[in-house]
């Protein structure tokens, strides 16, 4: 995951916020995996999934907000199938850590990352950006 230190406080309030209101799940959208992956090591097939953002994470690296890792769920029929972790990054900052075209506000995108080898899952939602990073499947 990206490892991240914030000059803005914008970011610390804005993540703050987040860390009150995640004291219960958010439903983050929904994306189509076209292709197999590895959520934290374990295979889940292509698909249609329901994203939730949990309010847990890893303990944080020394100097590093507790908020800027999440795991996220992947639900089927309204049970968790798998989970990942998820870097937050404030829309304010997204263009200093990842290249590429965005996803629209509040939408989703899944992309196949160069060389084929990981499959990145973007979510915006509500000024904040959820990277998830996904090992393809065999």
């Amino acid at each position: 995951m990206i490892p991240l230190l914030s000059k803005d406080t914008n970011m610390l309030t804005t993540l703050s916020r987040l860390s009150t209101i995640a004291l219960v799940a958010i439903t983050l959208g929904t994306v189509h995996l076209s292709k197999p992956v590895l959520a934290d090591g374990k295979p889940l097939p292509a698909g249609t999934y329901q994203l939730r953002l949990t309010d847990e994470g890893p303990a944080p690296a020394v100097g590093q907000s507790p908020d800027l890792e999440k795991w996220v769920e992947f639900l089927q029929g309204g049970k968790v199938v798998g989970r990942e972790l998820a870097s937050l990054i404030p829309a304010a900052e997204i263009a200093e850590h990842v290249k590429g075209p965005m996803p629209k506000a509040n939408s989703a995108r899944v992309d196949q990352l160069k060389g084929g080898e990981y499959v990145r899952v973007w979510v915006n939602k509500d000024k904040m950006n959820y990277l998830i990073n996904l090992m393809a499947g065999r």
